[in-house]
């Protein structure tokens, strides 16, 4: 049966593609192989990240940003991270219903994916479902981070574009140095921006950023927007495809990429070390000396073992 798998995701098909990234995530033996047959068709995808705490608004920034993507012809897939279910183990949020009227749209394919305990924001299978994605046919992925509150920060790893979203009560000046988002983001939208205070802290980012600013680099822009009417979104879009035109120019995408199959490298090879290490007879040992050994002392026996 997944023999067809490739051939059919290669031709469009939705269901192969549900049906690839579920295997993917359920780190089945089949998907490495699948990822292989499926990698000459991946690399050229423009990867954009939305990041931002919890209710700033990224899921309707993202159906905003998908339609102008899809009005200038691109194909779009929207990979968005949820907290995990206790019960289930699947994402607990319904991206498909947030984005209901993107979901009949065949250019489009939306996919929700659960943390599964991974923190910093994305899947721990977020990139290779990218792959996947692309590989069916989309050019254009919008990875949108699980949002718990904070900045995730290793989204700034994984895609080309980092978008920073905050909202007017996001914070002062010395939150924002301290968790980081000066040094993540590309671009920063202040949304919701008919609440009070959204200029001031628009000024503020401006601020930081002129003072942090290195003059033979992008220099980070910021956006205020109100998601829900559309107000702004239009001017992020063109910022949005500016910095694209950055990231090729200067060869900063070529460099992102290089650096993103740099780091898949190094993740299956310690995933294939440690699934080797773990054999029967070294948890047998946990088994038989757990209650006659320190769990130091039981570690240093089981890094011995040859």
């Amino acid at each position: 049966m997944h023999d067809k798998l490739v051939p059919e995701l290669l031709a469009g098909s939705f269901r192969a593609l549900a049906r690839v990234i579920s295997l993917i995530e359920n780190e089945s033996h089949h998907s490495v192989g699948l990822l292989e047959e499926l990698h000459p068709h991946t690399g050229e995808a423009y990867r954009l990240g939305i990041t931002g705490p919890s209710g700033a608004g990224k899921s309707t920034l993202a159906d905003r940003l998908a339609k102008l993507y899809r009005a200038d012809g691109n194909r779009v897939g929207i990979i968005t991270v949820d907290p995990t279910s206790p019960f289930s183990g699947g994402a607990f949020l319904g991206d498909r219903l947030r984005m209901s009227d993107l979901y009949d749209d065949q250019g489009v394919y939306i996919r929700s994916m659960a943390t599964r305990g991974v923190s910093g924001g994305l899947a721990a299978r977020s990139q290779e479902v990218g792959d996947a994605v692309e590989a069916a046919g989309f050019g254009v992925l919008l990875f949108e981070t699980v949002g718990v509150g904070q900045i995730e920060l290793d989204v700034m790893e994984a895609v080309d574009t980092t978008l920073v979203v905050l909202v007017p009560e996001s914070g002062d000046e010395i939150q924002m140095m301290k968790a980081g988002i000066i040094e993540i983001a590309d671009l920063f939208v202040v949304n919701k921006s008919d609440r009070e205070g959204s200029s001031k802290l628009r000024l503020v980012l401006e601020q930081l950023l002129e003072l942090k600013e290195d003059h033979s680099q992008w220099r980070p822009l910021v956006t205020q927007t109100c998601a829900t009417t559309g107000e702004g979104v239009e001017e992020l879009y063109a910022n949005l495809i500016n910095h694209r035109e950055h990231l090729v120019n200067t060869g900063r995408q070529s460099e992102k990429k290089r650096q993103r199959a740099r780091q898949q490298v190094e993740r299956l090879v310690n995933r294939e070390t440690i699934t080797a290490f773990w054999t029967a007879a070294r948890r047998e040992i946990i088994e038989r000396e757990l209650d006659n050994m320190s769990p130091y002392e039981l570690a240093r026996l089981i890094g011995k073992e040859t």
